[in-house]
């Protein structure tokens, strides 16, 4: 009976002590996490850093397992300038457990904003490597590539990101911005015919030949255009029209347009003048803001241009608006457009709507002093393929609910034609 008394006092003894080291344990552990919690808002919110580091300093002698207290020692490093302290925790980190997104981003972004190019491109290969889902690290490659200038390898990756998110707007933007960096030439003609439903009036014929030097600081283009228009089975007004225009690249992400046409002609304005600055934000949005002007025998007026646009995976949606100032009348002109890209800019169906006359409507700028104050509705569709290397061609049709004169409308059906040749 002693014995067992013995046995039993052992046990209760063991027990005891069990449960005291497990209530340690769990406060040491509730203690650690305080110390963190703390350590946190000091440098993210105090930005009392000393006071932080000290806490873990601390929190990675109590617990040196405890891989947070060692990736906030390395952002309070970085936070303080001593950028070698901070590379060692963070390698530290993704060396015991690459989990650790957080440490590859910082990591990542210190060595780009030392420039430091080759060691960020390891460091981003192995970030993708422990999580090749997440999209960041693999935009992360692709700024890498274009801040050291490297165009061809950022095409290329462009072009692997874009097979592998198709529908990732960021990238298919990415792809188009750096493709209109590259070196090309290109010769094209278009042509553009348009019947009327009223009795007696057209058709008429519109041709441009021009020709697109693209460069990386943007592209130019110089174009001829000749406009023939008939009346009762005769030609009945002609002339020609001679337009330069730029896109200019302005920053990273921005561009503008500059464009101008003259005319000695009455088929075309006297003078044609446009600008429009535009900016690429975050997430596929584009943003443009820009001016017409437009000069005619009878009379000049300015154009107000506002426009937005988004990519939507392979989709393109943009809306611009014309506000147009004539006589202290204001006469507003919409135009929504839609494509659907395929393997280039230069391979897409499109799908426009609008209302009323705008300045940038060549066929029709002639018209346009009379066509301001006159209802519009309009919609077409086209298919527009690159063949090769070489060969853009395009096929476009649109219809027109023109009203002429007040309270009297025409249809207005167009086809235009467009091929190029790239060099």
């Amino acid at each position: 009976m002693r014995y067992r008394h013995h046995i039993k006092t052992f046990i209760i003894f063991f027990l005891i002590l069990g449960m005291t080291k497990s209530n340690s344990v769990f406060a040491q552990k509730i203690n650690v996490d305080s110390l963190l919690t703390v350590a946190v808002k000091e440098t993210n919110q105090d930005r009392n850093y000393e006071s932080a580091l000290k806490k873990t300093q601390l929190g990675m002698k109590l617990a040196p397992d405890y891989l947070d207290f060692y990736l906030l020692t390395g952002r309070i490093y970085q936070l303080t300038n001593v950028k070698d302290s901070a590379r060692y925790y963070y390698k530290y980190v993704i060396g015991k457990n690459p989990v650790y997104e957080d440490a590859f981003a910082y990591l990542i972004n210190m060595d780009i904003e030392d420039k430091n190019y080759a060691d960020a491109m390891i460091t981003v290969d192995k970030a993708i490597e422990a999580h090749p889902g997440k999209k960041d690290f693999r935009y992360k490659k692709l700024a890498i590539y274009e801040l050291q200038g490297e165009k061809e390898k950022s095409e290329t990756y462009l072009k692997e990101m874009q097979a592998m998110y198709p529908k990732d707007s960021d990238f298919k933007l990415h792809y188009f911005i750096a493709d209109s960096r590259l070196k090309s030439d290109r010769i094209g003609v278009n042509y553009n015919f348009t019947t009327f439903d009223r009795s007696g009036y057209g058709p008429w014929h519109f041709g441009s030949l021009q020709y697109i030097r693209q460069r990386n600081w943007g592209s130019a283009i110089a174009r001829i255009n000749y406009s023939k228009r008939f009346a009762d089975g005769q030609s009945v007004i002609d002339g020609i029209q001679y337009e330069a225009e730029a896109y200019l690249f302005t920053g990273k992400k921005s561009y503008s347009y500059i464009g101008g046409g003259y005319s000695s002609d009455p088929v075309f304005p006297k003078l044609r003048l446009g600008y429009s600055f535009f900016h690429n934000f975050n997430k596929g949005w584009e943003a443009d803001l820009g001016v017409r002007y437009i000069d005619t025998d009878d009379t000049n007026f300015a154009t107000a241009v506002v426009g937005v646009g988004k990519y939507l995976g392979s989709y393109w949606l943009n809306l611009r608006s014309y506000f147009q100032f004539d006589n202290s009348t204001v006469y507003p002109a919409f135009t929504l457009t839609t494509r659907y890209y395929f393997n280039t800019r230069f391979d897409y169906l499109t799908l426009i709507a609008g209302y009323g006359t705008s300045p940038d409507e060549r066929t029709t700028i002639g018209q346009i002093e009379q066509r301001l104050s006159l209802d519009s509705f309009r919609i077409g569709g086209g298919y527009y393929r690159l063949f090769g290397d070489h060969y853009v061609t395009g096929l476009q049709i649109s219809v027109n609910d023109q009203e002429y004169t007040p309270g009297s409308k025409q249809i207005e059906t167009e086809i235009a034609l467009m091929f190029q040749y790239q060099f």
